[in-house]
């Protein structure tokens, strides 16, 4: 049984709202911080080697998600600032946007990070994170050859992942 949707992968993604959408790039995190998949489409400035560039991403989803449930305006009793939170505790967030880029961030109930990074004009991504989920429920999660927690090589995954994103550019 599936987390989102239905037993089975919808036969047509969701489509973003708004025109002049282009997908930057995607990660996968485990809920230990390991990074199970990245891919890039549209990386117009690498800056950092890919390990940097996962932790630095993982800290910041780290400290956002902490910020935010610390910020919490509806819980009584607020953790310390820098504590982990269980997936779906607390306060979260889903994106956020800066001059140049857009974030989108989706957790599951196991703890498994998505996090697209698209272009800044691009609305809300919910629904295509739960399909991209969907898509790893389907191809990985279920394949027994896949072990948890290790990087994600399933071909499968990749080119309908490739498919997808290349739809919302």
């Amino acid at each position: 049984m599936q987390f989102f949707g239905g037993s089975e992968i919808s036969p047509s993604p969701p489509v973003p709202t708004t025109t002049g959408n282009n997908s930057h790039m995607m990660y996968i995190f485990n809920r230990n911080g390991v990074c199970l998949l990245y891919r890039e489409w549209n990386r117009p400035l690498h800056t950092l080697n890919p390990q940097q560039d996962h932790k630095l991403m993982f800290g910041l989803l780290f400290s956002l998600k902490s910020l935010t449930a610390k910020m919490d305006p509806t819980c009584p009793e607020k953790g310390n600032l820098g504590v982990p939170q269980l997936p779906g505790q607390g306060c979260s967030f889903h994106s956020f946007r800066t001059n140049t880029y857009k974030l989108s961030f989706m957790e599951t109930p196991s703890g498994i990070k998505f996090i697209l990074v698209t272009n800044p004009r691009t609305g809300d991504l919910r629904e295509a994170l739960k399909y991209i989920y969907n898509l790893y429920v389907e191809y990985v999660a279920k394949n027994p050859l896949y072990t948890p927690g290790t990087p994600i090589r399933c071909e499968l995954f990749n080119t309908a992942l490739d498919q997808y994103a290349r739809s919302i550019v």
